[in-house]
């Protein structure tokens, strides 16, 4: 049958070629889709969405996506995720779809900044309990759990004061009670912490951080293996219309080959320039996981394998801000940032008292993302920093 005749502007937005198919390469193809086609109205009316089995529009996710999906839900052993456009996001989309008006949260005291904001907005404006406890509380969260209970968010270990929390204690005494347990996994990136193993119900991810490497790319996942909450959480990922573009998922997608090695090499750097730091009479105390001073690391031994390249210490308390201030500005090597995760080292200070209700002792806590810098190096700026105090 011989097609119309169309004009030169209708050939411009329809044309009948499509390339062959076969073509095969490393990289997985960006599918950039707002708009999805169906073959007929009968597709269009499923709701095959849900399971991931067919396409319905961009935000719903498309091949680029769902790749990506599956395969950080097999770094974690897990069976269902979604994505977000950023790790705080992540969490939002995990509260919004297991609470409601009357229901209580417990986070622990050491809980990642803005996740402790967002329990506040919900107390404030969604008549939702957010409750703070000991990150080191094991077993003893039994005692503070509530009838109106419905989630207990966890972090391993927190990603400022570093204290390790024993995750199979936790979920035991929440599961005894039927409340589900969320975990960020954020700081071993899924690989140096088996969060399902540990007995935890939903994993959350920042995709910020090791994951793409880059420091260009805000995204965050949530990872779960039972269908009845992904169901739950998939549904609020939709009505909160949370997506992510291709092109970033894409980035992401391009770190993931290498994110075992680079992953080490921060472990490693790390480790070197902690224990240097360790020996530096500035310096109280070094709150890295694997240090046996490090609270939870009796807990960090048995469940990691691996850590990363964040790590904090405290300054002794004869340091002022401003004196930690003037060392922290002094560093040339290291960018003063939030996140971490990426090849360039970075350095935080943190007024801690004021991010924690149960904070004891003084002197200045200050946060360091180890990058793939050389650890000499990075040792040789940090003690240059270290004489103008």
């Amino acid at each position: 049958m011989n097609q119309p005749t169309r004009s030169q502007q209708t050939a411009l937005v329809h044309n009948d070629y499509r390339a062959p198919a076969g073509f095969d390469a490393f990289p997985t193809p960006v599918h950039r889709a707002s708009t999805v086609l169906f073959k007929n109205v009968e597709a269009m009316r499923s709701e095959r969405w849900k399971d991931k089995s067919a396409y319905t529009y961009g935000l719903h996710g498309t091949p680029t996506t769902f790749t990506l999906e599956a395969r950080l839900a097999a770094i974690e052993d897990g069976r269902f995720c979604l994505l977000a456009p950023s790790g705080l996001a992540a969490i939002a989309m995990v509260n919004f779809a297991l609470l409601k008006t009357g229901d209580d949260v417990l986070l622990p005291d050491n809980v990642y900044k803005p996740n402790r904001d967002l329990g506040k907005w919900l107390g404030s404006d969604f008549g939702i309990s957010a409750r703070y406890y000991d990150p080191l509380a094991g077993a003893a969260l039994a005692d503070l759990i509530l009838p109106n209970t419905r989630l207990v968010w966890t972090e391993a270990p927190g990603s400022v004061s570093m204290e390790v929390p024993d995750l199979p204690a936790i979920c035991k005494a929440a599961h005894e009670r039927g409340v589900p347990v969320a975990l960020d996994n954020t700081w071993s990136a899924g690989l140096a912490l088996r969060g399902f193993a540990r007995g935890v119900d939903i994993i959350m991810q920042a995709l910020t951080k090791y994951q793409s490497g880059g420091s260009d790319v805000l995204m965050g996942a949530v990872i779960t293996r039972d269908a009845a909450l992904a169901g739950r959480i998939a549904l609020a990922h939709a009505r909160l219309g949370l997506g992510v573009g291709a092109d970033d998922a894409y980035l992401v997608l391009r770190g993931l080959p290498s994110l075992k090695l680079r992953f080490a090499a921060h472990d490693a750097g790390a480790r070197k320039v902690a224990a240097w730091l360790k020996g530096c009479p500035e310096i109280a105390r070094v709150l890295h996981p694997a240090f046996a001073d490090c609270p939870g690391h009796a807990i960090w031994r048995r469940d990691f394998d691996g850590a990363g390249g964040l790590f904090s210490v405290v300054f002794d308390a004869r340091y002022s801000e401003r004196q930690t201030d003037r060392f922290v500005d002094r560093l040339t090597l290291f960018g003063i940032g939030y996140s971490w995760g990426g090849a360039n080292s970075l350095v935080m200070p943190y007024r801690i008292q004021a991010l924690r209700e149960d904070w004891q002792g003084a002197g200045i806590l200050v946060r360091f993302n180890i990058g793939l810098e050389d650890p000499d190096d990075l040792i040789a700026d940090l003690a240059s920093a270290l004489a103008v105090l």
